[in-house]
């Protein structure tokens, strides 16, 4: 997990550990799991979750991240992709 604050905006993003530095393609999909954009911070699901709380933007990729945020209700499951079998996510809160 990572989080930057950038023009205002807190963003995070996350990615379940095994996923990291692995190069998702389908079709026309494309996603890299870059360390430094992801981070490499492991934190429990409840730090997690408290960092969903207070972000603005979020960009998540994993089946344990997008489930909790999920089950959160952070994130409408219609809203899920999937690139190579892996769900990602974006989140963006507006006032």
């Amino acid at each position: 997990m990572k989080i930057v604050n950038i023009n205002g905006e807190v963003v995070l993003a996350a990615a379940d550990s095994e996923l990291i530095n692995r190069d998702l393609r389908e079709g026309k999909l494309h996603l890299k799991v870059k360390q430094d954009f992801y981070g490499d911070m492991r934190v429990s699901e409840d730090t997690f979750l408290s960092s969903l709380s207070i972000c603005t933007i979020a960009n998540l990729v994993g089946e344990r991240v997008v489930s909790a945020a999920i089950n959160a209700n952070y994130i409408d499951p219609e809203n899920v992709i999937r690139i190579n079998g892996v769900p990602h996510a974006q989140l963006a809160k507006i006032d």
